[in-house]
Parts: structure tokens; C-alpha cells; sequence
């Protein structure tokens, strides 16, 4: 009987594509992947894991090289993922949201000799070619791509420095930077996960894109551990409530608009979820009053995890242990250390607000190619020389150790020499009833530099002529430099793919 792989999860450094043999070795036909079509068990998946990494190796990948891989979430998308890594490269998902010019500079920055791609973005993209040298669509010819069956990859030991993924970050412009991460760093990220709050029983449900960090923040914990990956394409808050109940799923990962989305659904409370022990939020801002109601609504303990891609300090919030703070995202994971710092990049006292700084033992190697953009993300602790991470955020530490967000460092609003956190103010904005969702952006201002605009959507049944009061009343709780010069209702917030909220799309709509 083959050794139980969880006591692997203890070492301080270890082999991801060993541990995925493993688990093939010791779980058998237990499930491990599931995407609504396709179910394979650990011993087939560690199976076409090695054959598809053992025909990447005869192709020429080089130690470390990218696999490019662009499609829509599915079983043969994990198995290409998993396989880039045990075949000693590293890889490389591409954001499908991205433009046909964005992509194909994706793909030459990653280096990909291969690109995994499936039909309908193959279809999607036309005549636009992606650089590589070898292209196999993903749902037609991976069957056909794979060494025969039995074949096993030549063995790979990665180093701590080796990469493991490269995940392109989600700019709005230009091309997203490469941020790539090492065995050594997801190592001591996902196995700290997979211990301590996750076991071979595991069924998690994946509703956010394999391209983002958000969905490995669970997928690779999950697999880490032995457990169960059930996928999903797309998100839908029907065919979610009926997945997760139906497969008896527990733990997820959704980012806050979907916790709204099925807040909002009439028939949510028709769903048995009491399998589901613990809930995941990250990607975006995480309102108090929707935590609130994730808490009294859905079984399990909930976790908001904020942080970055790129690395530097990660706070862990378990929501379910302190629900008097829920205005806050907890505090620095153990082993991370967190620092605020001022305009002139000094440390500031507790409960001052200013810039977030962070190291962790999970940061980033770099961003790809970009050694300039990597250098300009770090601050210097001038007392000892070492190196953090600036987050982009605005933020404060109160008494207890909690982190709030107060805002984003590129969001700040300076009027009349003023700074003003956009988050004062659409904390106002919501209070109000008549309210679904609020933002604010700073616009040019002839007068003050920049003022604040502000943009709801408005619950069923209010309408725009209320908009007024709407904007008087918030103001009159705001103070003199703080104030909405203008309201704006729109049907909905414009989003990313993983839920963050796209401010520059706001901006445009009152600056054009």
C-alpha cells in the first residue's frame, strides 16, 4: 500500500509534480478533476499528466521555458497546467479577456514554444496568429498530442528558483506584465493552505478562470492535498447552487460580486450547501455588510485573503472568528510582515493611514523580462536593506493588528491639496437604501485639481430623479473637503472577469 502523501505537505520544501504521482499512486480511483462533462480519477489524471509532460519533453522544452495555455476552464486545461510542471517548464495561462494584440504579446513575452488553445477562442481570434511553433487545440488534439499510453516523463527535481507559473497581471492597457512564480514560493504558499484547511476529502469548486491567481489560491491547495477539483467554465449562480449542493462541495472560491449575485438570487435559501466547511473571498474589496450576510446565510467558515500576485505580505481574515471587524481584511499570515509607510516612503505611527509595504516568504521572482518594473514594485527598509513589496494600497493597522483598506494608491483623489479615499466616500453612498452598489473616481477640475464623481446603481424601483437627494444626503455626513460634485446612476458596475471593479471604465464615461 502506497505511503500517504499528506506527510509530504510538512517538509519545508518539496516537489509539486512528485506529489501529484503520489496522490495518483495512493487515491487510485478517487476523483480528481470534474468540469460538469469530464470526470477523471487520481490515477488517470497523474496518468495523462505524465504522458502529456513526457511529449512536451521529446518536443524540446527547455528547463523552466512557458506553456502557453488560452481557453476556457476545463479537465484537458488543469491536465496541460499540471503537465508544463512535471515536465520541468512552467505555465503559462493567458487572460481570455485580453485583446487578439495583448495576447499575442502575452505569448512572446512568456517565451511559450507551445500554445494549448481551445476551439472556440481559436475560432474567437479569426485569422490573428499567437506566436509559438507548436499549436494544439485543446478540446480536439490533446488525445493525439500525448505520448502513448504507459509513457512516463523523464524525472524533473525542481529547484526552489525554478519557475512554476507565470500568471499575467489584469492591466486594462498596454501589455499585462508576466509575474512569475517559483516551486520554492508556492511550495511554502499552497501547502500551509492544503494543511490547514484542506484534506483528501476535499471537493472544491473552481468558478473563477485558471488564468487568474485567485482560482490557484484553491485549485493548487486542493491538489496539493489530494482532494478534488470540480471546475466550472463560466460562472452561473443556478448552475453554481446546483453544483455545489449536487456534488456535496466543500470549499469554494468566489470573488465579491458572486457572493452578491447569490445573496441576490431568489431561490438560494432552496439549496442544501451544509457540505461546505469553508468559503474563500479575495480579488476585490469585500463589503462589511456583505460578509455579514455571507456569514448568516451560507454553511462553513469564511476566509477573505488579501494580497497580491506579485507577493509581499498576505492577510488572512477568517470572517467567521471576528465579526466585529468585519470593515477590515484581518491580519499579516503568519510569517509575513507588514509596514505603512508615508509619501516620502518613512513609516508611519499605528492608525495613521498610508501606503501598505510587505515580505513574505511568498514573493514573486520578478515580473518576466521586466527587470526595471520589478525594481520600482519594491521599497528599500532603509535600518536593514531589505526588500518589500508595495502592495498599491492605502491602509491603516488598528489597535488589535487589523489591516483596513482605506484605498488604492493610484485611486487617491487630490483636491484642492487634499487627499480624499474613494472608499470614504462610497461607504457613504451605500449606507443609503435606495443604494445597490456605489464607486467614485477622481475627474480633472479646473478649480480643484481633481473632484470627486460619484456612480450608483440604483435598487429596483428607484428612480434617477432621487439621485440628488441621494448625493445631498451622503454629503452632508462627509466633511467639506470630502463632498460628491456629481452622481451618476448606471444598470451595472463595469467588471473583470475575476470581479475587480474597472475604475478607468468609470473615468472614461464622465471624461470623454
Amino acid at each position: 500500500m502506497p505511503t500517504d502523501p499528506a506527510a509530504q505537505l510538512d517538509a519545508e520544501f518539496g516537489s509539486f509534480p512528485a506529489l501529484i504521482a503520489a496522490w495518483g499512486a495512493y487515491r487510485g480511483d478517487a476523483p480528481a478533476l470534474y468540469d460538469g462533462t469530464t470526470e477523471l480519477s487520481w490515477r488517470e489524471t497523474a496518468d495523462l499528466v505524465e504522458r502529456i509532460a513526457a511529449r512536451l519533453q521529446a518536443d524540446g522544452l527547455e528547463r523552466g521555458q512557458a506553456v502557453a495555455i488560452l481557453g476556457t476552464t476545463t479537465v484537458n486545461y488543469a491536465l496541460v497546467y499540471l503537465a508544463a510542471i512535471r515536465a520541468g517548464g512552467c505555465a503559462a495561462p493567458l487572460t481570455t479577456s485580453a485583446s487578439p494584440e495583448q495576447l499575442a504579446g502575452m505569448a512572446a513575452d512568456s517565451g511559450a514554444k507551445h500554445l494549448f488553445i481551445d476551439r472556440a477562442k481559436l475560432t474567437e481570434l479569426g485569422g490573428f496568429n499567437l506566436p509559438s511553433t507548436c499549436q494544439i487545440v485543446l478540446d480536439e488534439e490533446l488525445d493525439t498530442f500525448m505520448a502513448p499510453e504507459g509513457t512516463v516523463a523523464a524525472p524533473f527535481e525542481p529547484a526552489e528558483t525554478d519557475p512554476l507559473n507565470i500568471i499575467y497581471s489584469s492591466g486594462t492597457t498596454g501589455i499585462p506584465k508576466g509575474i512569475v512564480h517559483s516551486h520554492g514560493m508556492r511550495w511554502r504558499q499552497m501547502t500551509f493552505r492544503a494543511a490547514n484547511n484542506y484534506g483528501a476529502d476535499s471537493r472544491t469548486i473552481c468558478s473563477t478562470p485558471l488564468y487568474s491567481n485567485t482560482t490557484m489560491a484553491v485549485f493548487l491547495p486542493t491538489m496539493y492535498s489530494g482532494g478534488c477539483a470540480s471546475l466550472m467554465g463560466k460562472f452561473d449562480v443556478q448552475k453554481w447552487l446546483e453544483r455545489a449542493a449536487g456534488e456535496r462541495c466543500t470549499h469554494t472560491m468566489l470573488v465579491p460580486v458572486q457572493y452578491r449575485r447569490l445573496m441576490q438570487y431568489a431561490h438560494f435559501d432552496d439549496y442544501d450547501l451544509t457540505s461546505m466547511r469553508m468559503k474563500y473571498c479575495t480579488s476585490a474589496p469585500f463589503p462589511a455588510d456583505l460578509k455579514a450576510e455571507v456569514l448568516a446565510r451560507m454553511p462553513g467558515g469564511l476566509i477573505e485573503i488579501y494580497g497580491m500576485t506579485e507577493g509581499g505580505v498576505a492577510c488572512i481574515f477568517p470572517v467567521h472568528e471576528h465579526p466585529d471587524k468585519l470593515h477590515t481584511v484581518g491580519f499579516p499570515a503568519p510569517g509575513h510582515s507588514l509596514k505603512v509607510i508615508d509619501e516620502l516612503l518613512n513609516e508611519v505611527p499605528p492608525g495613521t493611514a498610508g501606503e501598505l509595504v510587505g515580505k513574505s516568504p511568498t514573493m514573486m521572482l520578478g515580473y518576466k523580462n521586466q527587470p526595471e518594473k520589478t525594481r520600482e514594485g519594491y521599497w528599500i527598509d532603509p535600518a536593514d536593506g531589505s526588500t518589500w513589496q508595495r502592495m498599491g494600497d492605502i491602509g491603516r493597522v488598528d489597535e488589535d493588528g487589523f489591516v483596513e483598506l482605506v484605498g488604492r494608491t493610484k485611486d487617491v483623489i487630490i483636491s484642492g491639496g487634499f487627499n480624499i479615499f474613494p472608499v470614504d466616500l462610497e461607504a457613504e453612498l451605500a449606507k443609503d437604501d435606495r443604494v445597490a452598489e456605489a464607486a467614485v473616481v477622481g475627474v480633472p477640475s479646473e478649480a480643484w485639481g481633481e473632484t470627486p464623481v460619484g456612480f450608483v446603481v440604483l435598487k429596483p424601483g428607484v428612480g434617477e430623479d432621487q439621485l440628488e437627494d441621494i448625493r445631498s444626503t451622503a454629503n452632508s455626513r462627509l466633511g467639506k473637503t470630502q463632498r460628491v460634485s456629481a452622481l451618476h446612476a448606471i444598470g451595472e458596475m463595469p467588471r473583470s472577469h475575476i470581479g475587480k471593479l474597472l475604475k478607468t471604465d468609470l473615468r472614461a464615461l464622465v471624461t470623454k
